[in-house]
């Protein structure tokens, strides 16, 4: 199970990074005000509240799967295995409540746009703020989880050196984004991520067919 919900995972992270580059771009890059991210959000609601559900909601979901799948592969080192569980359920629900505010405020926004739009961008500018610093505007908890189980991993010999030497590079790229002016550098720990869980959910996929 542990195994499935690693590859959903990676692929909720394809979807949201595919939607972002060909869907959502005028959203997402550049520096659009806070009247042109209102107007695009009304014209492309559903289109983000899809992406809000699939990246933040079901990644979250089965985030809880692997993270617990993972501690008990690595269990042996029970202190560190313990700690990096830890980190991962609070990165799920942190993912989880981002996911929420985005989606519910959203429907707000659009709600006021026709009638208030200055209004509208007032809680535009708010549930970003909020959601963002939830689902990691500065990536910290997905990192030392990462980091976390790929120390684990080195310790116990219980996943490939390979998968813990990349998931550490990545991880130190994504605390680097406690730097503003290393934010950029962010995008090394997204990317890295959908390999890191796909080797991780075919590692455990394949353990579990062995056993079966």
């Amino acid at each position: 199970m542990g195994g499935i919900a690693a590859l959903i995972a990676a692929a909720t992270v394809i979807v949201g990074l595919g939607m972002f580059a060909f869907f959502l771009s005028d959203y997402t890059t550049g520096d659009p005000t806070p009247g042109e991210s209102v107007a695009f959000l009304a014209d492309n609601h559903t289109a983000m509240y899809v992406w809000s559900l699939v990246t933040l909601i079901v990644f979250s979901i089965v985030l809880v799967v692997v993270a617990l799948a993972l501690y008990q592969r690595l269990k042996i080192a029970r202190p560190l295995a313990q700690t990096a569980a830890a980190f991962g359920l609070i990165w799920s629900g942190l993912l989880v409540a981002a996911g929420m505010v985005l989606n519910i405020g959203f429907g707000t926004v659009v709600d006021l746009y026709g009638t208030n739009p200055a209004q509208a961008e007032s809680v535009w500018l708010a549930i970003d703020t909020v959601g963002n610093g939830l689902s990691g505007g500065m990536e910290i908890f997905g990192p030392i989880w990462v980091l976390l189980v790929s120390w684990a991993a080195l310790q116990t010999g219980a996943l490939p050196r390979g998968l813990a030497y990349l998931g550490i590079v990545m991880a130190v790229a994504g605390l680097a984004t406690i730097i503003p002016a290393l934010e950029a550098v962010g995008a090394v720990f997204g990317l890295g991520l959908i390999v890191w869980l796909s080797w991780v959910g075919l590692i455990m996929f394949r353990g579990t067919s062995r056993e079966a």
